[in-house]
């Protein structure tokens, strides 16, 4: 792997806490993600599947991972099944985990080949009363293609019909929404190599500039930093294009005096940061502009001071919005008499920020997490409002990545610059 590994005992407490979850005599099984076919012979890069990453660390294709923390025999309390290599594998492939690598990476003593599943599995589910299995079930997801758990899923009903089923989502939404010490690591990790990536943006954008050569030299800094590359697709919005929440196009020339909104973030060893940043072409501020874009980080401020323990994002939300609604009465966009008789299921500020304030960040760029929970010490979220004026060809959103703490949150990416006489000076050095 590119990245450096990551110390075994985040894994090791990973199980420990989620062994704990389980009922009585219950074996849970976890499958990495499948190779995903492009087409003809291609594959695209394989992404692993972050609940096993989560639980093991085993950052490779074709690996299961089975638990059963009541098993008669200790040695297979926790199991990894991975695929055996061979001389050809190695000559086409590379190289893939021996048994002592795969123990190193996950703190995992019994390690078997995948050829040995069913026979030891039959005898762990003969012993067992639930069978724990896991499915997606994240609120956005758009589960549109066949996984190696929904297969495995399929083929274990099938085979042991009259055994207890169990899900294991739930458990794990539960368990990675809060951050260990050991966990916040790499996320910080991919916070520092955002803010200098965004700093060689400062220095590289210019009038002429294409969208695609400022989402290059995001690829570069990145990948030359241990990374895999972006944690999800970069957004590089110039003109109004800024006002369009997922533009993933980046195929304009950005022009002297328009905005370029830059919504991106480094992957580190599987962990996610994700920031947005909205700068000049042309290296400074039109009057209007600058009105905009401080009213926006007015808000990111007074957001990042409402996360705190306690409060669920519903509320948090409806905070936000009434920062937000004064912001734009003062810049002249809401009319306060109009404000006072709107509706509360639909605010009138959704014309101009018509998303959300927050989402969790982890392995996953849009983690796991319950809105109705109420926040913990530990969790990440984002704080990314934005106001878009159509009109005006004026996009701006200024995302963050925040730490819930017992006191004051933290701002993990603080050092990445966001006021706009900063991205300024630092633009025209």
């Amino acid at each position: 792997m590119r990245y450096l590994p990551l110390d075994s005992n985040l894994f090791v407490q990973n199980r420990k806490r989620f062994g704990e979850q389980l009922k009585p005599n219950s074996v849970a099984v976890f499958n990495s993600n499948d190779l995903m076919p492009t087409s003809a012979d291609g594959n695209h890069p394989f992404i692993q599947q972050t609940d096993l990453y989560y639980l093991c660390g085993i950052d490779q294709e074709e690996s299961t991972l089975v638990i059963f923390p009541d098993v008669k025999e200790d040695k297979h309390r926790e199991i990894l099944f991975l695929k055996e290599t061979n001389e050809q594998i190695a000559l086409w492939e590379g190289h893939k985990y021996t048994k002592p690598e795969a123990t190193a990476v996950s703190g995992i003593k019994t390690v078997y080949w995948n050829h040995e599943f069913n026979d030891i599995f039959q005898q762990l589910v003969l012993q067992s009363d639930n069978i724990y299995l896991n499915t997606n079930e994240h609120l956005r997801a758009n589960v549109w293609v066949e996984t190696r758990d929904d297969r495995f899923l399929r083929w274990c009903r099938k085979s042991f019909p009259l055994h207890k089923y169990e899900r294991l989502a739930p458990i794990m939404h539960g368990l990675r929404a809060v951050k260990s010490e050991l966990e916040l690591d790499p996320i910080k990790r991919a916070c520092k190599l955002t803010d200098q990536t965004f700093r060689r943006l400062l220095s590289f954008i210019k009038p002429g500039v294409w969208e695609f050569e400022i989402e290059a030299e995001i690829y570069h800094e990145f990948i030359r930093n241990r990374s895999k590359g972006p944690a999800f697709e970069t957004i590089v919005a110039s003109g109004i294009d800024s006002c369009t929440l997922h533009y993933v196009k980046n195929d304009k020339q950005c022009r002297a005096g328009d905005l370029v909104l830059i919504d991106f973030g480094a992957e580190y060893a599987n962990y996610s940061a994700d920031v947005t940043r909205t700068v000049p072409v042309s290296g400074k501020f039109s009057k209007r502009q600058k009105l905009v874009y401080n009213a926006v980080l007015n808000v990111l401020k007074s957001a990042i001071k409402l996360l705190v323990p306690g409060s669920t994002l519903d509320e948090y939300h409806k905070e936000v919005g009434k920062i937000m609604e004064s912001e734009l009465i003062r810049l002249g966009l809401l009319d306060p008499k109009l404000v006072k008789n709107q509706s509360a299921d639909d605010p009138l500020y959704k014309k101009y920020f018509p998303h959300g304030t927050s989402h969790y960040l982890g392995l996953d760029v849009h983690d796991y997490g319950d809105k109705y929970r109420p926040l913990e010490p530990g969790m990440v979220l984002t704080c990314e409002p934005g106001i878009y004026i159509r009109d005006e060809a004026i996009g701006i959103r200024i995302e963050n990545d925040i730490l819930i703490t017992a006191g004051e949150p933290i701002d993990l990416t603080e050092g990445i610059p966001r006021e706009a006489e900063e991205i300024e000076e630092l633009m025209n050095q």
